[in-house]
Formats: structure tokens, sequence, C-alpha cells
């Protein structure tokens, strides 16, 4: 039998542009007589979804619609999408700090939340007292909150500064603050946006490291927010993806992951001829960066092999053309190089999995009668990115290994 701790049931919420509360004292009155004579909020049924990048028609938008979602004990839950998508209002709903337009929030325990940087603090009071006072929201008792209090300030990392107002702490040093109380005061769930980017490299790994093992080992439950696809995929057990504003994928991790940069490049990552006749013997009509199933992508898991697609126009095939193709690295170095015995009109270039290493590439390719003559020259096009999954390279973050790592054997 499932042990469901959290349950979020057609959760939606309504805000209106430009307004600060509910818009106007018109509007408030409409909804209060069609309370009272026991009628729905008139304005349920307008509003446009929640999609940032179209002007609309109505002032009244969408940020969340129909949500619908259990979460298990000792579950980690991945909520990713773009910006806008309505993973941060969401999280302020679980979180209590904001209340849903429609549905209901079913939650077993405590719940602690990292929003926003400092939220839950006091700027006036100092890091030692923020902690009895976080502990004191979350129910604890201040013997309890004092016998967790030296593991806090320990993970942290502010011990110096501990007894020194928070308003001097710098945006790092409280999201460490802030993270240590909420993990270590063992809350039933733990509720993370974005916020913990704001850590450096070191910190950020050892919160995710603090995450599995309250998870694992303590069975709490954690909800995740993150654009770090590494983090996310390292971290979570499985995943909801939202798009404006609503769920548009629900599953395993890997499964939802893979969505969601599939999505968020599916029109990206592409080259095409100008429109118009092209005057010569071959050339390029269209150029992508493709994964396994053929579909466009741009951001591939370092385990993952990857596809370049070339579809051509050959006008001659009596010459010997074929197509050389160099991969250049976020400085335009090149760090790859790969050529064609001969050419077809569709032609695919496979790189082998674990190959280039996590960065930003793009390609450099031309098609040529070698030590004679090119044809056809396409330069710094189809961007792509290499994203780590938990490899050996994780241990050496701030070491430059370069941009390829082929097999090799020792002896």
């Amino acid at each position: 039998m499932k042990d469901i701790i959290l349950k979020a049931e057609n959760i939606s919420k309504q805000y209106r542009l430009g307004q600060v509360g509910t818009g106007t004292l018109s509007h408030d009155l409409n909804r209060w007589w069609h309370e009272i004579r026991g009628k729905e909020n008139p304005y349920l049924k307008i509003g446009d979804t929640n999609d940032r990048s179209s002007k609309g028609e109505s002032d009244y938008v969408w940020a969340l619609q129909d949500i619908n979602f259990e979460v298990e004990r000792g579950e980690v839950l991945g909520i990713i999408g773009k910006n806008g998508a309505g993973k941060s209002t969401l999280l302020k709903i679980l979180s209590k700090v904001t209340a849903p337009t429609t549905g209901t929030i079913k939650s077993r325990g405590r719940i602690a939340s990292l929003l926003e940087v400092g939220t839950g603090f006091n700027g006036e009071m100092t890091g030692r007292e923020n902690i009895f006072l976080n502990g004191a929201i979350l129910g604890m008792t201040k013997k309890e909150i004092a016998s967790k209090i030296d593991e806090i300030i320990d993970f942290s990392g502010c011990e110096r500064y501990i007894d020194t107002p928070v308003k001097r702490y710098s945006s790092g040093m409280t999201v460490r603050l802030a993270f240590a109380v909420a993990a270590f005061l063992e809350p039933e769930i733990l509720v993370i946006d974005e916020v913990l980017a704001v850590g450096d490299a070191e910190f950020q790994k050892k919160a995710i490291g603090k995450m599995q093992d309250i998870s694992r080992t303590g069975g709490r439950t954690v909800l995740f927010v993150s654009h770090n696809m590494t983090a996310v995929k390292s971290l979570c057990t499985r995943g909801i993806l939202l798009e404006n504003g609503g769920v548009k994928f629900e599953g395993n991790i890997d499964d939802v992951v893979k969505e969601y940069l599939q999505d968020n490049f599916k029109n990206d990552n592409f080259f095409a001829e100008e429109k118009g006749e092209v005057k010569k013997d071959a050339f390029f009509k269209e150029i992508k960066i493709i994964d396994e199933e053929g579909k466009n992508r741009r951001v591939f898991f370092y385990e993952e092999p990857i596809s370049i697609f070339f579809k051509l126009k050959i006008n001659d095939n009596k010459l010997n053309y074929c197509v050389f193709c160099i991969i250049l690295d976020s400085n335009l170095k090149r760090v790859f190089a790969a050529e064609s015995i001969d050419i077809n009109e569709n032609m695919v270039l496979k790189i082998k999995p674990k190959f280039l290493v996590r960065g930003y590439y793009s390609l450099h390719t031309f098609i040529h009668i070698p030590a004679f003559k090119q044809e056809d020259v396409v330069e710094n096009v189809c961007s792509f990115e290499i994203i780590d999954n938990g490899s050996h390279f994780l241990k050496h973050k701030n070491f430059d290994y370069g941009s390829v790592f082929g097999e090799y054997e020792w002896f």
C-alpha cells in the first residue's frame, strides 16, 4: 500500500495582470454576490493559459491549471519546466505561502521551504537566533533545536559569522544557513526551489548529498525545482514536467528529463539553406543534431551517443566530393574532425557516447574534393551542449580536462 505524504488535487492559481490582490472593488463585489447566492466565481471561467511569450486577450491568467499528483514518503520529486511554467507558484502553494484559487493540498507532517534567498529570516537577528526562530516556526522545542545547532552551524560553514546579523550575510551565506536549518531540523517534507544555484559548487555538492541522505536513510520527502538537469537526474527518483501552468509529462525522472530536453530544443540547433537557387555542384540543404530516435536535440548527457544529420543537394555525381565535419568548443577551437569516404544526399555522422565531455560545442563543416577545392562551407552552426550525469568528472569540477575523452587502455 502506498504511503502518500502529499497530495495535490485539481490545483489552479489565477492572477489578474497588473493588479495587487484580486483587482477592482467591482470584481470583488461580483465575486461576493455570486458566493452568497451559492454560485461559482464568475472569473474562474475566463483567463488565458500561462504562456509568457504571447500577448493574450484577458487581464486574467492561469499560472497553474488542474494540477494533480501524489508524493510518497521518502520520495524525491523533481519539478522541471521552462521559466514561467508555474514551478515556483506550485511550490509556494505546496508550502502554504499562497492559497490556490481552486483545489486542495493534503499533507501529513511539517513542511520546510527554501523558495527565495532570505525567506523566513529576520535580517536584524543573528544567524544563531534565526536558527531558533525557524525551528520554532517548524514546531520544534528549544531543546530539540539546541541538540541540532552544532551540526547546522558546521554544515553551513558560517561559524565565524553565526552571531552576526543576517542582513550582513552574502546571498550565498544566507542560502547555506537556510538550507542547513531546513535539512537538520527534520521536516517531513523539504521543498527547495532554484535557490541552491546561488551557492558555490562545493556547497551544491554538499546540499545534494544531504538531500539524498535525508530521503534514503531518513525517510523524508523532498520536492526539488532546478534548471540543472544533472542535479535533478542524480537526486530525483520521479519527475513532473510543467508547461504553461499544466502538467505536460509525469513519470520516471530519466523519461521526464529526456522529454524536457527534447521539447526545450526541438526548434533549435538547426541549419537550413537560405531560400533561393544555389549555384553549386553540391551544397548543404539541412544540418541538425539528432538523438538515437532521430529527434532534433541540443542537450545530451555524457553517456549518450550524438548524431549529426546532413541533407545535401548533389547536382553533379561525377565529382568525388566528401563531407568534412569539425566540432568546435566554446572558444571555437577544433577538438574533433571526421571525413566521409564518399557523399550521399542523406548522411549521418555518429559520435560515440562518453567521448565529448561536458561543455558547449558547434559545427564547422564543408563539402570538398580533397586537396583540390571546397564547394560549400558552413561555419559555427548547430550549437549543442554536453552535460554530466554523475561520471567521475564530477570529482574534478575546477579541473580543465579538455574536450574529448576517448577509449583508452593502461598497460
